[in-house]
């Protein structure tokens, strides 16, 4: 029978994962992520926000567009937050703990118009993809190649994001 103080002492023990990456690349590489898992949520939201709140004669195609954008960007959180603790560290735990991390704004104005709207989270999304760029040189630092992998399809997936953004944002004459 084992030993029930060794047993506890296994269920405080740190998660210890077998990548090959040393304890400071653990750290460095699973704050950088956590800080862009903050403001994948914060864009998440308002992204949300702004579908939510969308008005005017181009709704429903507008609606629909940061709809389809919003689980895109909802959908990498769970990929970021497991990649987290694959390599040993931990994760966010809590709302508060996003507003601490999080270097998105957030946007509580009672009415934005939809230019602003697409402006703005044009904005965000090319902040996300500078984010990517220098979490992806922390994962290089550490030659983290499968963090650095994911990290390049999403600043992929942002970039795609900012050009739809941007081209629906255009003012036709």
């Amino acid at each position: 029978m084992k030993n029930p103080e060794a047993t506890k002492k296994l269920r405080k023990a740190a998660l210890n994962t077998r990548t090959g990456l040393g304890a400071d690349a653990t750290r460095d590489i699973s704050g950088a992520l956590n800080a862009l898992l903050a403001d994948t949520f914060a864009l998440y939201l308002k992204t949300k926000n702004f579908h939510w709140h969308m008005s005017g004669p181009r709704f429903r195609d507008l609606h629909l567009l940061l709809d389809e954008q919003a689980s895109q960007i909802f959908a990498t959180t769970d990929d970021i937050a497991e990649r987290v603790r694959k390599i040993g560290g931990t994760t966010i735990r809590s709302i508060g703990h996003i507003a601490r991390l999080q270097r998105i704004s957030d946007n509580d104005a009672d009415f934005v118009t939809p230019q602003d709207m697409l402006a703005e989270l044009r904005d965000d999304n090319l902040r996300m993809a500078a984010s990517l760029r220098e979490t992806h040189g922390v994962c290089d630092e550490y030659s983290d190649v499968a963090t650095a992998s994911l990290i390049e399809n999403w600043i992929d997936e942002t970039e795609r994001r900012v050009w739809f953004l941007f081209e629906t944002a255009r003012e036709t004459d």
